[in-house]
């Protein structure tokens, strides 16, 4: 269930959402970077409408999304009284990225998604559904392989550009057929270049959201070795395990 959620999210969320990205305004630069006045702005509306009705002005969305996509803004609720119009570099108004509420429960603070990640996983989970199940490579980690884009018809593999550095960052896939993005790198050289030390089975995902405006979507969780190297913090039999607890405890 879990699977088939996660799939139609992210092929309905490009496919519908992503159409705003055809219009001029994507080819401006200033629609294709984070912007500080934007998010400022969209910032003090979220905390007036909060303020005002007590609620969040955001879409609903199923209790399995990402955390990193489960509050997407909307912007409806916040025009005109709240804000004039939704920033430009929004998909909404064919940018490239969704607005998101972080942290809703504790300190709601708007973030962004960068949807060109979306669209790649979006364009891969296409070519899978031909093949009927991903293509697994090589085995990276327990549970999470890198995927023979060769054997699904591409001549190169596909990356994605990373909102953090130059990087171009691979895909990857689990044995739940789940694709996500590899933060493996950026990760890293955020560690070495701030010289932090994360304590063992702390999720360091968390490093690059306190740090930047736009938060790492599509991605497995990932800790530190004991030599301060970022690995995968992914095991999905625990999540079974879990779901089958539930299940007895309700019976």
């Amino acid at each position: 269930m879990k699977r088939k959620w996660s799939l139609f999210f992210v092929l309905a969320l490009t496919t519908v959402l992503l159409s705003g990205c055809l219009f001029p305004e994507e080819e401006k630069a200033e629609n294709q970077v984070p912007d500080d006045l934007q998010l400022a702005s969209v910032q003090k509306a979220v905390e007036e409408f909060q303020a005002d009705t007590g609620v969040l002005p955001i879409k609903t969305r199923d209790m399995d999304t990402d955390i990193f996509i489960k509050y997407p803004i909307d912007f409806e609720k916040l025009i005109p009284k709240y804000l004039a119009n939704a920033p430009a570099n929004s998909f909404e108004k064919g940018g490239l990225f969704q607005y998101i509420i972080w942290d809703p429960e504790v300190k709601p603070t708007v973030k962004l998604v960068d949807l060109r990640s979306a669209e790649r996983i979006r364009e891969l989970n296409i070519r899978f559904m031909s093949t009927y199940y991903p293509t697994f490579k090589e085995q990276i980690a327990d549970y999470v392989y890198s995927i023979d884009f060769e054997k699904i018809g591409y001549k190169e593999d596909l990356t994605v550009q990373s909102p953090y550095t130059n990087n171009l960052l691979p895909l990857i896939v689990t044995t739940e057929g789940e694709v996500y993005i590899d933060y493996s790198l950026d990760l890293n050289i955020f560690l070495k270049e701030n010289n932090v030390k994360p304590i063992p089975g702390e999720d360091i995902r968390m490093l690059l959201v306190n740090e930047y405006p736009v938060v790492p979507a599509y991605s497995l969780p990932y800790t530190v070795d004991e030599n301060n190297e970022p690995i995968f913090m992914y095991d999905p039999t625990a999540d079974k395990e879990d779901e089958q607890e539930t299940t007895e405890a309700k019976q």
